[in-house]
């Protein structure tokens, strides 16, 4: 595995969303213009009416990795497979590389994935819009569906809310206190 300094080079690893099962494409225009990309992918037997086959394919639909300089992010930004960087307030945001680590590392060993899409119960969130704009909780999980749940840490008590399942929200990860 290598291991980068991402203080010392100025690289830092960035997500980039592709146009839709693009993301083969868009690792082979990446890699031609010698930007380090990184494209994790699972592979599954799928099975049709008449034939089962092995196909690999992306694990997370949709996005690849890179690890950039500004300027080779701006140029694989500009490779025809690619939409566009995943920001946060507005600048592009650098995936720490622990986590990137981490993933290779799960990936390295040859068990069952499971992706899971949305927020994981547990997680502290800030919800940014709707009737619970600005509130923030924990996302819990029952037979019912999610509920949030927003406690008084001093009083050790939780109030818990059910949301909907067609409830449209987007949160924010809130750092742990």
């Amino acid at each position: 595995m290598i291991k980068h300094k991402c203080s010392e080079n100025g690289n830092a690893w960035y997500a980039l969303y592709t146009k839709p099962r693009n993301e083969f494409k868009a690792a082979e225009q990446i890699g031609s213009v010698g930007v380090e990309y990184y494209l994790p992918t699972i592979t599954r037997l799928k099975q049709w009416s008449d034939r089962k086959k092995k196909i690999t394919e992306p694990l997370i639909r949709g996005y690849i990795f890179i690890y950039s300089n500004e300027k080779e992010r701006i140029i694989s930004l500009e490779q025809r497979s690619i939409v566009r960087c995943i920001t946060d307030m507005g600048r592009a945001a650098k995936i720490p590389e622990w986590q990137m680590d981490n993933l290779k590392k799960m990936l390295e060993i040859k068990s069952e994935i499971i992706i899971h899409k949305g927020i994981i119960p547990g997680v502290k969130v800030m919800i940014k819009d709707g009737p619970f704009e600005g509130v923030i909780g924990t996302v819990e999980k029952n037979e019912n569906g999610n509920t949030l749940a927003v406690s008084i840490d001093l009083l050790n008590r939780s109030i818990i809310t059910y949301l909907p399942k067609n409830y449209n929200f987007e949160v924010i990860k809130m750092p742990s206190t």
